[in-house]
């Protein structure tokens, strides 16, 4: 059965369940035939026909032995960038005759592991998923969690699963938001909007915390055989005004950009995002055209960044081509 397009709540959100914003599978009742952390890597799943282990079949993903005692298997993920959940994909790809038929969700705020004192939020209600696919399951529900459960009924094998959402901001969760902020963080509700190529890599990752851990971690274009320069968009968490910029170029070395200029539009009341790919786009600058050099970190500030006011959204140029591993924008919240 073919995979049905992925759902709106897909685009708006990030994946809260990511290991990259330290995201982990804290308990699994069993992992006899796939280990529980290997359900959230962000890499997509794979089947390798002859690879075998102690236990039987290797598989790319969680996977419980078969149950002959009448109950069913549950693992449960902790989220370090907790936020409201919109939706989730329990994919099942490559799992055939071991996926599980039925799913539940579960999710929780706590600040210490869950324990049988715990008050658990149904999100998904039982539910029938399907063999070797994406199962998108929206979650109506506006709170905001740290844990999700998920129970696989009765036994089997989930590929991946993501967790789509919107996370707190650091200046939501603090009693004093005021103060600069990094207002392009993944884990601050920063997302990328589209790019006109990214050939490479995987473009969500230059939001991400820490360094590019290689030259694969990152946004990187083609080649360019043609005038012009490669660009990327980035929605920022809030809108704010920009103080700084940091791009590093991390294991880039002779595929780094030559330079990079960076462009900020205001976009009033939740606009169509769509307009921002195309020419139309009234974009101002916030930092002209700097030069580049491989594997290390830019740190753009002071009279090289300027203050054009708040702003929604920030353009990434990069001349001609090549490879970014991280981009941050640092500022204050419009509302400070």
């Amino acid at each position: 059965m073919p995979d049905s397009p992925p759902p709106e709540f897909t685009a708006a959100s990030v994946n809260l369940a990511s290991p990259r914003l330290g995201a982990e599978v804290i308990h699994a009742t069993d992992e006899f035939f796939g280990a529980k952390e290997r359900i959230l890597q962000d890499a997509e799943p794979v089947f390798i026909p002859d690879k075998y282990d102690t236990h039987g079949k290797w598989m790319d993903g969680w996977e419980s032995r078969r149950r002959r005692d009448g109950g069913h298997d549950y693992c449960v993920i902790r989220l370090d960038a907790r936020g409201a959940i919109a939706g989730f994909d329990v994919d099942t790809r490559h799992f055939t005759g071991n996926h599980p038929p039925h799913v539940s969700i579960e999710g929780a705020l706590t600040e210490s592991p869950p324990d049988e004192d715990t008050r658990w939020t149904e999100l998904v209600p039982k539910t029938a998923v399907n063999a070797d696919s994406h199962n998108y399951i929206e979650a109506d529900c506006a709170d905001r969690f740290n844990h999700v459960r998920l129970h696989i009924y009765p036994d089997g094998g989930v590929a991946r699963l993501r967790v789509y959402g919107r996370p707190v901001p650091a200046w939501e969760r603090h009693d004093d938001p005021a103060g600069v902020h990094e207002l392009s963080a993944v884990a601050n509700g920063g997302r990328i909007v589209g790019y006109n190529d990214a050939h490479y890599g995987n473009p969500w990752v230059i939001l991400a915390p820490g360094r590019g851990l290689d030259m694969g971690d990152g946004w990187e274009t083609r080649r360019r055989r043609e005038p012009g320069n490669d660009w990327i968009v980035v929605a920022l968490g809030a809108a704010g005004t920009v103080e700084s910029l940091e791009i590093d170029t991390a294991h880039f070395k002779g595929n780094y950009p030559d330079r990079a200029s960076v462009e900020g539009i205001l976009l009033e009341g939740g606009g169509d995002e769509s307009g921002l790919l195309g020419d139309g786009a009234e974009w101002r600058c916030v930092m002209p055209e700097e030069k580049l050099e491989m594997d290390r970190i830019h740190t753009f500030e002071g009279g090289q960044v300027r203050d054009i006011g708040p702003v929604t959204h920030l353009r990434l140029s990069i001349y001609p081509d090549g490879g970014v591993s991280r981009f941050r924008a640092f500022g204050k919240p419009a509302g400070d």
